[in-house]
């Protein structure tokens, strides 16, 4: 947990994926598309991916990827970040977060 933590906070924009997971590219494109640089860790190419995993299931992450945190706070995974950017508040959201600039 607290190296999600960690990793989480380092960037203004922070996304966990898994290379095979389509729904992780969606999100990662989607976050390019605005103007946004996230950090990107792929668990399944991290030594501590397992473990990160669970501790983004025990932040209520389900399914575990993509789990996205803008501004150090866990926004959540990709049903939550398209609801978001349909509603109109996910580009506000990173300009809080000072991940874009507009």
């Amino acid at each position: 947990m607290d190296r999600v933590k960690d990793l989480a906070s380092k960037k203004a924009a922070v996304i966990f994926t898994k290379s095979s997971c389509c729904m992780c590219h969606s999100i990662k494109q989607l976050f390019y598309e605005l103007g946004a640089s996230p950090a990107v860790h792929e668990l399944d190419n991290d030594s501590y991916g397992k473990e990160m995993e669970w501790a983004l299931r025990g932040m209520g992450c389900n399914p575990s990827v993509p789990a996205v945190f803008i501004g150090g706070k866990f926004v959540g995974s990709s049903k939550d970040v398209i609801s978001l950017h349909v509603g109109g508040s996910l580009k506000q959201l990173l300009m809080d977060a000072k991940a874009i600039w507009f």
